[in-house]
C-alpha cells in the first residue's frame, strides 16, 4: 500500500538527552555547595559529556493543546 505525500501528516518531534554526573565540594552549607558548582559549570570547569549519559526521551509537540506534549517513546 503506497502512502502519498498529500495524505503525510506533519508532526514536531522533540528529542531531550539527560546527562548527569555528581561533584563532591565542600561549603559550609547545602546552598553555598550548590552555587559553588554552578559557578564552576558555568565557568566551563565542570563539562557534561557521554560518559555523563543517564537517558534519551522523545515526544511529540501537540499543538492542538496549546504546547502540552506527551511522551512517545523513552530509553536509558
Amino acid at each position: 500500500m503506497r502512502t502519498f505525500a498529500w495524505h503525510m501528516k506533519k508532526y514536531k518531534i522533540e528529542v531531550t538527552e539527560i546527562l548527569s554526573r555528581t561533584i563532591e565540594t565542600e561549603s559550609d552549607n547545602e546552598v553555598n555547595a550548590i552555587e559553588k558548582v554552578r559557578k564552576r559549570y558555568r565557568n566551563c570547569e565542570i563539562i557534561l559529556d557521554a560518559s555523563d549519559y543517564v537517558k534519551t526521551e522523545f515526544s511529540a509537540k501537540d499543538e492542538k493543546e496549546s504546547g502540552r506534549e506527551r511522551i512517545v517513546d523513552r530509553f536509558s
